[in-house]
């Protein structure tokens, strides 16, 4: 399980003074031409040296909402002591008219998350890039104990640290049984507090201490990725509270969406992915 000595890094130094999963998560701002659209939650994942951003599907793209956003800019650090030292990255989302984010699917449907690989080369070479692997991920449900901590690390409304450039923590725990597709669909139930603009978050937990010991950096479990708020379409505005409730899409699916070209269509579907029924 021992991470290659660039896997959390883009570059090298000092610690940074905060916990490595401040600077893999990433505010995404979207826009079509100059005019800005949203604001969205991302994190960095990396497979086999190739660099990807993580956010919901529907951040880069809503036919229900008429979103259409052409491209993606994320704040990169550039400094891993001075984190007001930062930079926009801008990302196009098309190339020749083709999408070049990748979506998944499995038996239960569309799943809300896409993934966009990042050409290194045109990073800032002082880019501070921390990012989850598939070492991240699990391969064992039982592990996830139902009173589990979770942390959602994001930009609710947008809002974060806007000198640092860093978000904020949300925590909360399970509320459906990790494992288990909730309604047949590849997400589970998170009991956090979440706002718009934290779609594309990831879903965490600690790792254990044995286990953290062999990943180096970014000691966290990527349980999933933090879609949307939960509500009932009955209910009473007057007299019922919301739920509370969020999908969470099991993390797995980053596996397909992240498989060589040759691999892979571009619209992945993956039959296996997202937990059991």
């Amino acid at each position: 399980m021992n991470e290659t000595p660039d896997a959390s890094t883009a570059h090298s130094g000092a610690p940074a003074p905060v916990d490595p999963l401040f600077l893999a998560t990433v505010s995404i701002s979207t826009f079509e031409g100059a005019q800005a659209l949203t604001n969205a939650s991302g994190f960095f994942f990396e497979r086999d040296q190739r660099l990807f951003l993580v956010t919901s599907r529907h951040v880069v793209i809503d036919e229900p909402s008429q979103h259409h956003p052409d491209r993606i800019e994320i704040t990169l650090h550039l400094d891993a002591q001075d984190l007001t030292q930062c930079t926009g990255f801008s990302m196009l989302l098309y190339a020749d008219g083709v999408a070049v984010w990748r979506q998944g699917a499995d038996g239960g449907g569309e799943i809300d998350v896409a993934t966009l690989e990042i050409d290194r080369t045109a990073l800032p070479p002082e880019a501070i890039v921390h990012a989850f692997s598939p070492e991240h991920l699990l391969d064992d449900f039982d592990r996830v104990a139902p009173d589990a901590a979770l942390c959602i690390a994001g930009f609710p409304l947008g809002f974060g640290d806007a000198v640092h450039q860093l978000p904020v923590l949300r925590h909360g725990g399970l509320a459906s049984p990790f494992g288990i597709r909730f309604q047949g669909k590849g997400y589970f139930l998170t009991d956090a507090r979440t706002h718009r603009g934290c779609s594309g978050a990831p879903v965490v937990m600690r790792m254990a201490q044995a286990d953290a010991q062999n990943i180096g950096a970014l000691p966290w479990v990527l349980l999933g990725v933090h879609s949307a708020r939960l509500d009932m379409g009955n209910r009473d505005l007057q007299q019922d509270e919301s739920l509370g409730l969020n999908c969470a899409w099991y993390a797995d699916i980053l596996l397909t969406l992240t498989q060589a070209p040759d691999d892979a269509t571009h619209n992945a579907t993956d039959d296996a992915a997202a937990g059991e029924d």
